[in-house]
């Protein structure tokens, strides 16, 4: 049985403006106030696991210990099947510069990558997001949704974030990044792993 969320404020654990924006959209019907760890002046926790369900256990249970607030944190990345499921929960170090984040510089280098490779198309990958509501006592719930696609090149769209420009979900002509945030939050990893948190801690 999962422990039910009964508070108006939830802190989400992340410093992603992207995330904390479509986390924000998908609790509005819930009537729950958001807040992001930026907001906190919170530090982001070193990530020191390989698997998402780590890494998210680790940014929840920090946030929450930090504030007194139940936090939520998502851990989440791009899973692509001819690079041994790589970058998996190093999609976001792939992007990091030093100075930020380059999105556009991690999706040349997995597209390079697959060149190397010779890659068969279609290009197969898949997107996992995993959520952990961790509360201030130590409890913690953790909900994981997925959506399989390809991988296209060139990228095509502006909207959304990180490598959604690359990825083009089963069934769908359109890239995420070409979706707006309603048609992409009905079918996304992160909408996904969402529902299955509100009906295990709201509904």
């Amino acid at each position: 049985m999962t422990r039910r969320f009964t508070g108006t404020r939830i802190l989400i654990a992340t410093h992603n403006a992207g995330k904390l924006e479509e986390m924000g959209q998908l609790f509005a019907p819930l009537g729950v106030q958001v807040i992001g760890a930026a907001e906190m002046k919170l530090p982001e926790p070193e990530e020191t696991e390989n698997t998402f369900v780590g890494n998210a256990r680790i940014k929840a249970h920090a946030a929450a210990k930090a504030t007194g607030l139940p936090a939520l944190s998502d851990d989440s990345g791009i899973e692509v099947e001819a690079l041994d499921n790589a970058p998996g929960v190093y999609t976001a170090d792939w992007a990091e510069t030093g100075n930020g984040r380059d999105f556009v510089m991690a999706m040349t280098k997995t597209h390079d990558l697959l060149e190397a490779k010779n890659a068969a198309h279609p290009r197969r990958a898949r997107f996992c997001a995993t959520l952990v509501l961790a509360w201030p006592d130590g409890h913690d719930e953790v909900f994981v949704g997925t959506v399989n696609g390809t991988l296209v090149w060139p990228v095509r769209g502006a909207l959304g974030h990180g490598y959604d420009p690359m990825f083009q979900p089963d069934g769908y002509n359109s890239t995420f990044a070409e979706m707006n945030s309603e048609q992409k939050n009905a079918i996304s990893h992160r909408s996904k792993a969402f529902a299955q948190l509100i009906a295990g801690c709201f509904d």
